[in-house]
């Protein structure tokens, strides 16, 4: 059986993304294509304005989400995927839609 090394890419990657925050964030940005951060906030109504502004860092220090500063007063903030992240949509839909088809078999009774 092959190991998985410390550093590992495939780890490294689903360390980051498989956090609760991450994918919605991803898709309210997919939906939208330019969100400021309040609309982020009131679409994931039960996020702290902490963890949205650590999701958000997370997902820019990755390449898939791009934050554009607008120089006004008060000063505009916007958010968007990148090419990077528009091509991980594929994947996480498919990922989505695994989920979705067998939610009872891998969670049995405990969410219904």
């Amino acid at each position: 059986m092959k190991k998985f090394e410390t550093f590992c890419p495939i780890r490294d990657i689903l360390d980051r993304l498989g956090d609760k925050w991450s994918v919605l964030v991803i898709l309210m940005l997919e939906k939208n294509d330019v969100v400021r951060f309040s609309e982020l906030a009131r679409s994931i109504p039960d996020i702290s304005q902490k963890m949205l502004t650590v999701t958000l860092r997370n997902l820019e220090e990755m390449n898939l989400v791009k934050r554009t500063i607008y120089p006004e007063v008060p000063s505009r903030v916007e958010y968007s995927l990148t090419k990077l992240g528009i091509s991980l949509l594929a994947p996480m839909h498919s990922m989505i839609d695994w989920a979705l088809k067998y939610k009872e078999e891998c969670l049995g009774s405990t969410n219904k």
